[in-house]
């Protein structure tokens, strides 16, 4: 499997970004899509995630100011930010589980200022 991601950037604090990931290859069995962050200095987070059924989950500090969801083609997931913090600040990495593997997209540097 591999993800193309895109969608990073430079914002000011209380814009919004859209990030997008494409999966190719052997997306057949994947059963979970979504996108995690590393701060410098920090562990990679929990962002959000979609699953195959269409379940969505999101790490704390993005509740209620992300939305991810699918396009029209199942390999596509988007997220959607709002309200951007400079606590955001961070590498996006685009992930895709199957019932094996883990798979990780290239990162996106997301940097919101004050």
């Amino acid at each position: 499997v591999q993800l193309q991601a895109s969608g990073g950037g430079l914002v000011q604090a209380g814009g919004s970004l859209r990030f997008s990931c494409a999966a190719s290859g052997s997306i057949f069995g994947i059963n979970e899509m979504g996108w995690y962050r590393q701060a410098p200095g920090q562990q990679r987070e929990l962002v959000a995630i979609i699953t195959s059924s269409g379940g969505t989950y999101y790490g704390d500090s993005v509740k209620g100011r992300s939305t991810i969801f699918r396009g029209n083609a199942k390999n596509m997931v988007y997220l959607q930010m709002n309200s951007l913090k400079p606590e955001d600040t961070a590498v996006y990495y685009c992930n895709a589980k199957n019932a094996e593997s883990s798979f990780w997209g290239q990162g996106t540097l997301v940097t919101v200022s004050s």
